[in-house]
């Protein structure tokens, strides 16, 4: 089983697959952005994981040597976190299994 999974609860977009319960990537993107803020400033978080989604994303599947379509789950992020930032995660997670004819499963990334 080939799962997707996907974190933008605050300030790194990252994903991951997993292959048969072993990750095969780990694509991580930290937002250099705050520093000159002193913390994470939500919108910015936001407006950074609508920029590099779909590079992480691509990323993470190329490096695990499969196509989009051999997934079988895609994971998300749906909290707790910055709302906006777990919104972007969750959305773009929703789009790509409805447009691969996938499984979406929401998961809650402290529990």
């Amino acid at each position: 089983m080939n799962v997707l999974g996907i974190e933008t609860s605050c300030d790194e977009t990252s994903a991951a697959v997993l292959q048969n319960g072993r990750v095969t990537s780990n694509i991580i993107s930290s937002q250099l952005i705050h520093s000159t803020y002193g913390g994470v400033v939500p919108e910015l978080a936001s407006r950074e994981h609508e920029r590099l989604i779909v590079s992480v994303v691509d990323s993470a599947v190329n490096d695990a040597n499969i196509q989009k379509n051999d997934l079988d789950v895609i994971a998300a992020t749906a909290g707790p976190g910055l709302i906006g930032a777990v919104m972007v995660g969750l959305c773009f997670a929703q789009g790509l299994a409805y447009a691969l004819g996938k499984t979406l499963v929401a998961i809650n990334h402290i529990e």
